[in-house]
């Protein structure tokens, strides 16, 4: 984890396994195969990004062969106790600035696998993302400010980025009231 406590691009590859084993048992290379998809959709390929091996989740204790013993032979994998816990450590870690593919990648996953928390959990975690996505806004009205009277497409840019930032508050003000 970084300072702040929140995910470094290994514990988002944790984040992405412990998530999508969480719902169902799946073989090694499949697993790979969804990790790999999801997160090059997100942020592109990164070699930030292949860092975690599952097969260091299973000897961490997280992971556990059903059928097989490894990536060898395809073992088909499930997550253990340890695991779960895990997994709602990676959700509940805070957020950080939400411009970039890489932090990009971390909200989403921890969208995609937001169901695996108690509900008054998830409500927490969306405010604290609602809150991430306020101080991304003012920061950015902020710039605006500052930079009004730029020439060219900047000022036209930021206000897209403001527009979707205020859009994504009223959404997660939506949610939150909705669980």
């Amino acid at each position: 984890m970084f300072r702040d406590k929140s995910l470094i691009p290994t514990e988002a590859i944790r984040l992405a396994a412990l998530g999508l084993l969480a719902q169902a048992p799946q073989r090694y290379g499949d697993l790979a195969a969804e990790i790999r998809h999801f997160t090059s959709r997100i942020a592109g390929p990164s070699l930030d990004l292949m860092g975690t091996s599952i097969e260091v989740l299973r000897y961490e204790g997280l992971v556990a062969p059903v059928v097989g013993t490894g990536m060898a032979d395809n073992a088909m994998l499930q997550i253990t106790p340890a695991g779960e816990a895990a997994l709602r450590a990676l959700l509940q870690a805070p957020l950080r600035a939400l411009l970039g593919d890489y932090n990009r990648l971390v909200l989403l996953l921890k969208l995609r696998f937001l169901h695996h928390l108690p509900q008054a959990e998830q409500r927490a975690q969306i405010t604290l993302i609602a809150e991430s996505v306020e101080s991304e806004l003012a920061r950015l009205e902020d710039l605006r400010r500052h930079h009004q009277a730029a020439p060219g497409p900047f000022l036209a840019w930021l206000d897209q980025d403001i527009a979707a930032l205020r859009q994504r508050l009223a959404w997660l003000g939506a949610a939150t009231t909705s669980q």
